[in-house]
């Protein structure tokens, strides 16, 4: 067996106790305050990679403020995403903020970086991401941003199975909300990935559930034997 390595890129979430049967008919409608802000802010995003792109390469360093806007964009993103059309597993409404909010059911977060490769920021967004890239698509329905998703792909169809599950038993499948999680950590590994973020090459492993797993033990040294006199 492969032992499983913590990834510097964190997507975790839960499901609440008691959702609405019908409210996730309206919050894809009720997050467009949301869509406004995260227009502008996607845009900030765009021009603080490409500043970090430059200040990787000739210093193989991310700058740490740009590095916590980024993040905080990505964070927001899921929070969002995570209400209204990513599983739709909380029907509280997210915060307006970069910041992690630890009681909010949805989180996400990437270790700092000491140093970056600056060979690796000229090929890894584009051409090392490609087969990535081409499996997020089918997670996603067309390559968007990580966790969102542009319709007709494999995350959109299951959370809609989902919440019709919900709707006519008022439980959440748990299952489903498992693999549905587990989509959206991939994608948000290569988003990060691909955002120069990280220099950990996403692995090609679904890692489903709500938390992220945890590393595996190293193997344990053997006992010497005593001495014998």
């Amino acid at each position: 067996m492969i032992p499983v390595t913590a990834s510097p890129v964190r997507l975790e979430a839960s499901v609440d106790p008691r959702l609405s049967r019908w409210m996730w008919l309206v919050k894809w409608l009720l997050a467009i305050p949301h869509y406004i802000v995260l227009a502008f802010l996607w845009i900030g995003f765009v021009v603080v990679t490409v500043i970090a792109f430059f200040a990787i390469l000739f210093t193989a360093r991310y700058p740490r403020p740009l590095f916590d806007y980024n993040v905080g964009v990505l964070r927001w993103n899921w929070r969002v995403s995570y209400y209204a059309h990513t599983a739709l597993g909380t029907d509280r409404y997210p915060p307006f903020t970069l910041a992690d909010v630890p009681d909010y059911p949805a989180h996400f977060d990437v270790v700092y970086p000491e140093r970056l490769s600056r060979g690796l920021v000229l090929v890894k967004w584009w051409l090392l991401a490609i087969p990535q890239y081409i499996v997020v698509a089918m997670f996603v329905g067309g390559w968007g941003s990580g966790d969102d998703w542009r319709g007709g792909g494999l995350m959109p169809f299951l959370s809609l199975v989902a919440v019709v599950i919900l709707l006519f038993t008022a439980r959440y499948p748990r299952h489903l909300f498992d693999f549905l999680i587990g989509l959206a950590r991939w994608s948000a590994r290569v988003t990060a990935y691909a955002a120069l973020l990280t220099d950990r090459y996403p692995p090609f492993r679904l890692d489903q559930g709500g938390q992220e797993p945890p590393p595996a033990s190293p193997p344990a040294s053997p006992t010497a034997s005593p001495l014998t006199k």
